[in-house]
């Protein structure tokens, strides 16, 4: 069985772009899109995913705003922040994110991110 994947970012061409990357270079078959952070959320209540990528900077709801509530619904489901921000750790961490992904780092990076987790969570 595949894991499945949140992906919420507010651009069509971003959530195209990390889709196609995760399953390529993570295996990943099984998504859900969510365009901001509300919607990630009611998305995540629909079906909870083993993993969820966010974006930072997002309408409605912001990536830190969904974060703390996804975490409060699912404690064990990693959150990836992915952002072209510069975002301390520490900060993504207390909104509830397990890692940070720069945007400026590319897709390979979230790919490799988004193994590790899953990896770790099968574990």
């Amino acid at each position: 069985m595949y894991p499945s994947v949140l992906i919420a970012d507010d651009s069509r061409v971003f959530r195209d772009l990390m889709r196609e990357s995760l399953e390529l270079w993570a295996g990943v078959r099984s998504f859900r899109e969510a365009a901001d952070g509300s919607e990630a959320i009611e998305k995540a209540r629909q079906g909870k995913p083993d993993l969820v990528v966010l974006d930072l900077a997002m309408p409605k709801m912001d990536g830190f705003q969904a974060a703390r509530i996804l975490k409060s619904m699912a404690p064990e489901v990693p959150l990836v922040l992915w952002t072209v921000h510069e975002v301390p750790l520490s900060d993504a961490e207390h909104a509830g994110f397990d890692r940070v992904v720069s945007k400026l780092e590319g897709l390979q990076a979230l790919a490799n991110c988004v193994v590790a987790l899953l990896r770790k969570r099968a574990a």
